[in-house]
């Protein structure tokens, strides 16, 4: 089917090759639906599946990875291979995880000819993503579907695995709360649990016109470059974290009743408080990544 579709395409779509590929460019809307036509592909709802149809976009993500030869790339959701042809004409060796059981089928068509590149069919929450990329550093570059972004990230970080930076597309209300300073009213556990393991910053804006169907919502490329050691060091990570959520919880309680929803007694959180200093009517969103870690390691010594 291979040389059908490049024949059709070839045709339809002269310009649409890359200097240095015989192929044409995945990210065009003409080539995307000339894909989905021989396919007979539609985007899922239910996978938020929105193809990418802008080269300029994808070139970008490319461009913000620093993908080059010699680097290893872990993509996820490969879709029908718009980015990961980016990444592989890059040079990098690219090893792309995909939910939706259709597109490896698609893959190995749309990408034939890329010998860096290895298709993984399969839950990126259920792969063993230390056993797949093994203990060299690697990158990480991602066009997620927004519904489960939180829960990807979170499964990548927490694992402490050998990221050095990852890249990925985001709705823009989820990236603005990643780069959230304390005081902010969308400053909450998620900003405080990306700054603690990256340096997050905001690459570029993604206009809807970028996708097929185009998204209801804004989307910008986030750049999340791994810490080497954790923002503060804390005595018990799953402390810290117990009580950065349970500070977010209920934003209007005060600290000193909101650590009661976490499970610490009456005496623990005054003895806590008393230790390190701190204004237990403060909220939590006024607290800095810091002070979070200066009250964990209290309660960790207390409880």
């Amino acid at each position: 089917m291979t040389e059908n579709i490049d024949k059709d395409i070839s045709q339809e779509l002269a310009g649409t090759k890359r200097a240095s590929s015989p192929r044409p460019v995945i990210a065009n809307p003409q080539v995307t639906r000339h894909i989905m036509k021989a396919f007979n592909l539609r985007a899922a709802k239910k996978l938020g599946q929105n193809f990418l149809v802008d080269a300029g976009i994808v070139q970008g993500i490319v461009d913000a990875a620093e993908a080059g030869p010699g680097d290893r790339i872990l993509e996820i959701g490969p879709g029908i291979g718009t980015l990961t042809q980016g990444l592989a004409e890059s040079g990098a060796e690219v090893t792309a995880v995909e939910l939706d059981k259709k597109l490896p089928a698609v893959l190995a068509e749309t990408l034939a000819g890329y010998d860096n590149v290895t298709i993984v069919p399969g839950d990126i929450l259920k792969v063993n993503i230390r056993e797949l990329m093994g203990d060299q550093p690697f990158k990480v570059a991602a066009n997620l579907p927004y519904y489960i972004t939180t829960p990807i990230l979170m499964a990548l970080l927490e694992q402490h695995l050998p990221i050095s930076v990852l890249v990925t597309m985001v709705q823009k209300e989820v990236a603005l709360r990643m780069v959230a300073k304390p005081g902010s009213k969308i400053y909450g556990a998620l900003s405080v649990a990306v700054q603690y393991y990256t340096r997050p910053h905001i690459a570029f804006d993604v206009p809807p016109r970028s996708f097929i169907p185009a998204p209801e919502v804004d989307s910008v490329v986030i750049v999340c470059d791994v810490r080497e050691k954790p923002a503060v060091a804390v005595k018990s990570e799953k402390l810290f974290f117990r009580v950065v959520k349970a500070a977010f919880g209920q934003r209007r309680k005060t600290m000193s009743n909101a650590m009661k929803g976490a499970g610490f007694v009456p005496e623990q959180i005054a003895g806590a408080f008393e230790k390190c200093g701190l204004d237990s009517t403060r909220r939590g969103e006024t607290f800095s990544m810091e002070e979070f870690g200066i009250l964990a390691d209290a309660l960790t010594e207390l409880a």
